[in-house]
């Protein structure tokens, strides 16, 4: 009798514990099937609402700007599809895309899923993205034209959280020859000088030249050493009869003209 109670005793541990490898089983196999649903999210959709698909057959611009990311980044992790990686990338910070323009390859890679390939794919699109607001333009416009000449570095510089230089040379007939990159400077100043900034005007025998350089604050009014940088470059370019046309001063959708304000007359 003992012997059978035993047995039967046994038999229910073993039908327990075999039991209970079952359910951990079966959690481990939905778990696994979870994920690989999360995975294949993407695939899933219909087609005409994957992101590649849809940017093929309706136009990239009807894309989100989650959709457009995902295409960059081409693929997402484990546990993310590409259109969620995309979406965690644009919620850094609070600027969303304007700050993802200003981005460093090791702020990205700090993301799961991010690697070096995958930051390299986003920094370069920003790069193609900037360089093609502004560059095919360049000879479109018009140096005597200061709304022209804003919106050809607007969307450069706007959003910078350094201060950038740069020197737009001229020949005789007022159109741009070069863009330099004078000195890029810190948060909130950058350091100019005459130097530098006349060396390549006399070098590519440019007619004229035009400043322009941005506020990260996103506040373009002058500031006082604004005034003074203006006039120092005035007076330096009448020494070298290299004419100084103007001073713009960028900010988050606006801009200044200090030959608008005056400067170049009393400089």
């Amino acid at each position: 009798m003992k012997a059978k109670q035993k047995k039967t005793g046994n038999f229910i541990i073993g039908f327990s514990a075999a039991f209970w490898r079952l359910i951990l089983c079966c959690m481990i196999v939905c778990m696994r099937i979870e994920r690989k649903e999360n995975f294949m999210k993407i695939k899933s959709l219909p087609e005409e609402e994957r992101p590649v698909e849809k940017a093929i057959l309706a136009g990239s611009q009807c894309l989100s700007n989650a959709e457009l990311l995902a295409v960059i980044l081409g693929s997402g992790t484990k546990e993310k599809s590409a259109i969620g990686l995309a979406e965690e990338v644009l919620a850094q910070g609070s600027g969303g895309l304007a700050e993802l323009a200003d981005c460093t390859a090791q702020e990205l890679t700090k993301i799961h899923g991010v690697g070096q390939f995958k930051a390299a794919r986003i920094l370069a699109s920003v790069e193609l993205g900037k360089r093609i607001a502004t560059r095919p333009r360049q000879k479109r416009v018009s140096a005597d034209d200061a709304d022209q000449v804003a919106a050809l570095f607007m969307e450069d510089m706007r959003y910078s959280k350094r201060e950038t230089f740069k020197a737009l040379l001229l020949n005789a007939k007022g159109e741009i020859i070069s863009i330099e990159t004078v000195s890029v400077g810190e948060l909130t100043s950058t350091l100019v000088h005459p130097r530098e900034v006349f060396h390549q005007a006399v070098k590519k025998s440019a007619a004229a030249i035009l400043f322009v350089h941005n506020h990260p604050s996103g506040d373009p009014t002058p500031s006082a050493e604004d005034f003074k940088t203006t006039q120092m470059l005035v007076e330096c370019g009448n020494l070298l009869r290299i004419k100084v046309v103007d001073h713009l001063i960028i900010g988050d959708g606006r801009y200044v003209s200090m030959q608008g304000m005056g400067c170049m007359q009393r400089a």
